[in-house]
């Protein structure tokens, strides 16, 4: 079997251990943005018309579109830690069209609904962008697209057709010897700071009128007259109706609580380059870029000129285990050094300033899904599998208009009325992630060429990558 390019085209050890010497565990972009203002703890009990649980881009969408539907609309949002500090400040900052975690899922899975819901996911993007300039949120927002990569040669048989750019198309780009072929999607992605974007939600919700709660963790959720009460550990809210948006951590509702697996994705940001450095790769565009491994890398450029290299390695723990000690693997973040030098020989002697981990919360159909309970009251959304800095304002949307029993082009979609298969209980999820992953790290060294595992979840239309 074959060995990927990554471990044909190693650098030299020193290279790694250097690079990574110093580089602190901290989220760059939270690092980024600074210390911020920090909201109280709810005490005791308050009124609502609208309760979200959850302060990360999904419940700060809900909350300033349920602002913006509605103005007097009272909402109260409970963040059990601060605002932004899980995925939506872990991520890579791409903002992605796509509501179903690219085409190719659409097209397979609802067929009559793939060209609504591509239709639906550029307008989801563009609204993203009129609302960040609309209310002046400065987020580093550049609309630059992607580049799909091939670094193996069945890789370049996949992306021959219309847009295909050969090696040295592509390499005028961005110039990597591991580039074989690619493809630019110039409109579908927008490039952007997801701590700049958090901070600037939070202030857009908090100037139309939505109470922040933060270190309000919640603990319950259970009927209250004709409403609902959710309960933290030193107060309660009374509301209306309630919006769910945990994503990854354990739902209150216990009925989807096997409808998503925690997985870990690991990250490293480099140093800010310098004109010689920058001048060797080019990347004048900007884009954002990801090989096409089953096992992928997904980098970007930011605005002060520091390279984000995240992917390969999609960890699960025992037990959806959850726990900040998953955050420091140091195997994940030598393989991503090592790899990053492959993939930019002529950096070599960079370094990395921030190292950092995040949970991604992994649905079987690797998009969001959408459900609801106590008579319609409550909504509740997770499962975007690393897509969600674009798709959680759509899927605000789809909630605000369940809980107020809306009948809308979002509700009706074949997508959003769906649930996705769960997952099994333990030992049963362990061990089938694992045997996934094998035969993904398999395929990868194999030619693309699937085992019957793998053929066996495509007709079940499970899917998993790193």
């Amino acid at each position: 079997m074959q060995q990927t390019i990554f471990e044909r085209q190693p650098p030299e050890e020193s290279v790694i251990v250097e690079s990574l010497a110093g580089s602190i565990n901290k989220p760059f972009w939270i690092d980024d943005v600074g210390p911020q203002p920090v909201f109280p703890a709810l005490q005791g009990e308050v009124s609502a018309e609208l309760a979200i649980v959850g302060g990360g881009f999904l419940g700060l969408w809900t909350a300033i579109l349920a602002k913006e539907r509605n103005p007097a609309t009272s909402v109260v949002l409970l963040e059990g830690s601060t605002v932004g500090w899980a995925a939506s400040g872990r991520n890579g900052g791409f903002c992605e069209a796509s509501l179903t975690h690219g085409q190719q899922i659409a097209e397979r899975r609802w067929p009559e609904e793939a060209e609504l819901l591509e239709q639906l996911g550029l307008k989801n993007l563009d609204e993203i962008e009129a609302t960040v300039n609309r209310y002046g949120i400065d987020c580093d927002f550049e609309r630059t697209g992607v580049l799909s990569v091939a670094v193996e040669p069945h890789h370049d048989q996949q992306l021959r057709g219309e847009g295909y750019m050969t090696a040295e198309q592509i390499r005028a780009e961005v110039d990597s010897p591991t580039f074989l072929s690619g493809e630019w999607d110039r409109h579908g992605t927008a490039m952007l700071h997801p701590g700049k974007l958090a901070m600037g939600l939070k202030r857009v919700a908090i100037e139309l009128g939505v109470r922040i709660f933060e270190h309000s963790r919640a603990t319950g959720l259970k009927a209250a007259g004709k409403g609902m009460r959710v309960n933290t550990e030193n107060g309660h809210v009374l509301a209306a109706r309630v919006v769910l948006a945990t994503n990854a951590f354990p739902a209150l509702l216990k009925r989807y609580r096997l409808h998503t697996v925690p997985i870990y994705d690991y990250v490293l940001m480099t140093e800010p380059l310098s004109d010689a450095q920058l001048a060797s790769i080019g990347w004048k565009n900007r884009q954002g870029i990801a090989d096409m491994g089953n096992q992928f890398h997904y980098y970007r450029i930011t605005k002060s000129n520091r390279i984000l290299f995240g992917g390969w390695d999609a960890i699960y723990n025992f037990g959806r285990n959850i726990d900040p000690k998953n955050e420091e693997r140091g195997q994940s973040f030598r393989d991503l050094a090592s790899h990053f030098f492959t993939t930019f020989p002529q950096l070599a002697g960079l370094r990395f300033s921030h190292r950092w981990a995040g949970v991604i919360d992994t649905s079987t159909r690797l998009c969001a899904f959408f459900g609801q309970a106590y008579g319609g009251k409550v909504a509740h959304a997770a499962g975007f599998t690393g897509l969600g800095v674009g798709a959680t304002r759509f899927a605000a949307n789809v909630l605000l208009d369940k809980t107020w029993q809306l009948d809308t082009e979002r509700t009706r979609l074949q997508m959003v009325r769906e649930m996705p298969l769960p997952f099994p209980p333990e030992p049963l999820t362990f061990a089938s992630i694992r045997a996934a992953q094998w035969s993904l790290k398999k395929a990868d060294r194999n030619g693309g060429k699937r085992n019957l595992l793998l053929r066996a979840m495509d007709a079940a239309g499970l899917g998993f990558d790193s």
